[in-house]
This record gives C-alpha cells, sequence and structure tokens, in this order.
C-alpha cells in the first residue's frame, strides 16, 4: 500500500473483535461530548475512524462534523447516521472549505502520527483557522519517541482485560504481526513527538497549550494536549 489512506479503507484487523471497537469508539465519544463546551456547539471530529457512537456527541452539541480519509469508512458512517441531521459526514478536502472561526471544538485522536511534518503544520494551522474566538483544540493519543509496540500491546492486553475481551485480544494480536499492518506501519512509518517538540509545534501555529494528565486513548504512556488560540 501507498499511503495510510489507502490501509484505513481497506478491510483490516486493527479491533480484535466487535466488543473491542464498541468499547473504544464508545470511550472516545463520551470524552468528546465531555469536551463540548455547550449545547450551541459545533464540534469537528478530524480523522473519525468508525465512530460509531457519534450520536453520544451530537446529544451534547449543536452540529458534529466527521470527517476521516476513508471513502468506505465516510459511507459507512453516513449510512449509519442517516437519521441524525445533527451530523455530517465529510471528506478531508471539505474541511478546507469550512468558514474561518465557526468551529467550538476541534477533535483529532490518534491521527497526527500518521501525518508528514508538512502535513501536521498544514493541518494545525487549519485547525487554528477555523477555530472560533475561546474555541478549543484536542489532540490526543501523541506517541513519544520511547513508545513503541511492545506498550501498545500491554496497552492493549490491559484495557481489554478491563472491558471483557482479553482472550480476543490475545489472539487479534497474533493476528496483527501477522497481518500486513506491522508491516505498513514500517514502511509508511510513524511520526513521534516528544512532549517539548509538539509544545513547540502548537505554539509555531499560533496556540497556547497544556498536556492533560490523562490520554484519551487506552495507552497512558502516549499524549493528549488541549490548546487554544493564543492571543
Amino acid at each position: 500500500m501507498s499511503s495510510w489512506r489507502e490501509f484505513w479503507d481497506s478491510a483490516h484487523s486493527i479491533y480484535v473483535n466487535d466488543r473491542h471497537k464498541d468499547v473504544h469508539y464508545r470511550d472516545v465519544a463520551e470524552q468528546i461530548a465531555a469536551f463540548v463546551p455547550r449545547a450551541d456547539a459545533r464540534v469537528l471530529d478530524h480523522g473519525c475512524g468508525e465512530a460509531i457512537h457519534a450520536d453520544l456527541v451530537a446529544a451534547k452539541a449543536r452540529e458534529v462534523l466527521l470527517c476521516d480519509a476513508a471513502p468506505s469508512v465516510r459511507a459507512a458512517i453516513a449510512a449509519r447516521f442517516a437519521a441524525n441531521r445533527k451530523i455530517k459526514v465529510i471528506a478531508p478536502e471539505e474541511v478546507e472549505h469550512l468558514a474561518n472561526g465557526t468551529l467550538d471544538l476541534i477533535f483529532a485522536n490518534s491521527l497526527v502520527q500518521y501525518l508528514t511534518s508538512s502535513e501536521l503544520d498544514a493541518m494545525l494551522a487549519t485547525w487554528r483557522r477555523l477555530l472560533a474566538p475561546g474555541g478549543t483544540l484536542i489532540v490526543a493519543d501523541v506517541i513519544p519517541p520511547h513508545v513503541g509496540k511492545l506498550s501498545d500491546g500491554f496497552a492493549l492486553l490491559r484495557y481489554a482485560a478491563a472491558n471483557g475481551f482479553l482472550v480476543s485480544a490475545i489472539v487479534g494480536l497474533t493476528r496483527i504481526i501477522l497481518s500486513p499492518y506491522l508491516r505498513i506501519r514500517s514502511q509508511l512509518g510513524i511520526a513521534r513527538y516528544d512532549e517539548a517538540e509538539f509544545f513547540a509545534r502548537l505554539r509555531a501555529a499560533g496556540f497556547s497549550a497544556e498536556r492533560l494528565a490523562k490520554n484519551v486513548e487506552h495507552n497512558p504512556a502516549r499524549m493528549t494536549f488541549r490548546a487554544q488560540g493564543a492571543h
């Protein structure tokens, strides 16, 4: 495969079973919902994945924009939430055409590791432009340089044990090892940033930021940042 977009647009085994997928997306949706500042807020979940519980976010906001690079993922989300008028599915190219200063919350979970350095800088500039005054950017699951596959594996096993799919996770990890994912990850690369470097990136894009005490995702060794436009 020539790109991460192509990988996510294909059948893959990142989730070990339906229970894993359901728990993951429910956890993420509940945390996005907790960041929604008020009932009339407009929210962008950029790099949303399958977002099967996005209705939990929509219940707290006026509008939820779900953006994913994979066309098949977008089609599935659009079908799932066709009856929910608060949820709109958009392509990454459409994000560029959103009006300045119209989003109250932008959430990007497990996204920046799949971007090149220049793509990240461009993305941060776009998010800065789109945020309304007082709006918030959450960038979650940023991978530090010292965190690798072993940390990811143990974190998944702990998460599985806490949520009732440990046996499937053990089998699933073996399946992932044998799947194209690790080969593609080695081929395309994963971006890693230490805390100081990511703060510097945010400041250069015009944000003031803090690192949250807890990562949004299940691996506590990864980082989540909350940022707002610097004054």
